[in-house]
């Protein structure tokens, strides 16, 4: 259908991107802590458990980790081996946080994005206890907005964070681009109807993450940076 001569569009005053951040691999550089705390956890139950099957579910909530555990191993466990199994990795977790530090560009980015007027919160499936310390290496405030493992019922790869976080934001999820480096962020990101991002700062391939959903994929925080003009982030000098 043609669009009558009366009718008038403005292009003047476009939306600005909103964006939802993961926490771990993305912004700050944690993933192989949490690799070695889980493998810690595990041993104390004497659950021997290959490296490389640890770090392919990183970034999925604690209970699914232990349910696959348990599918990949045959081990049994009880509900209160299973609780105690995830406390054992938040202790092993916190005595490594020292050693954790922020992605090449992260806080940068997270400036950049606000100096620009862009809105954006982190969603992490890591509970408060563990993620609330990232606030202060990426030079955050308290209030920064971000939903964490507590505040919603099932972690990634369902959509309940991203959700969460979209509201808080005051805002329609598929208006928004989700920031990620694993598949189950993507995955996340699809349910919840936003755009992928995907970084390679966690350790998954770039075909990988483009498969499960990513529409550009960058190396980092930095190189995601040098590049927002690609996902719709103007520079203030850039008027066309």
């Amino acid at each position: 259908m043609a669009v009558s001569e009366t009718t008038q569009i403005n292009y003047s005053d476009p939306v600005p991107p909103v964006f939802l951040f993961d926490l771990d691999g993305t912004l700050i550089d944690s993933v192989y802590q949490h690799v070695i705390a889980w493998r810690n956890a595990l041993a104390e139950l004497d659950i021997d458990l290959s490296v490389w099957r640890i770090h392919r579910r990183i970034g999925m909530s604690g209970g699914l980790f232990v349910a696959a555990l348990i599918r990949e191993t045959g081990v049994e466990l009880t509900a209160e081996q299973a609780a105690s199994l995830q406390r054992a990795h938040a202790r092993e977790y916190l005595k490594q946080h020292a050693s954790v530090r922020p992605l090449p560009g992260a806080a940068d980015l997270l400036h950049t994005l606000t100096e620009r007027g862009v809105t954006w919160a982190i969603a992490t499936s890591g509970r408060r206890e563990t993620a609330g310390s990232a606030l202060e290496l990426l030079g955050l405030p308290e209030d920064t907005p971000m939903i964490t493992r507590d505040l919603v019922r099932h972690a990634k790869p369902d959509p309940d964070l991203f959700l969460a976080a979209a509201a808080r934001l005051n805002v329609d999820p598929r208006h928004t681009m989700i920031v990620g480096d694993s598949v189950w962020d993507l995955l996340a990101a699809r349910r919840a109807g936003g755009l992928g991002i995907g970084l390679l700062s966690g350790g998954y391939g770039r075909e990988e993450l483009e498969r499960t959903g990513a529409y550009r994929v960058y190396t980092d925080p930095r190189d995601m940076l040098e590049r927002l003009d690609e996902i719709g982030v103007r520079s203030p000098a850039v008027t066309e």
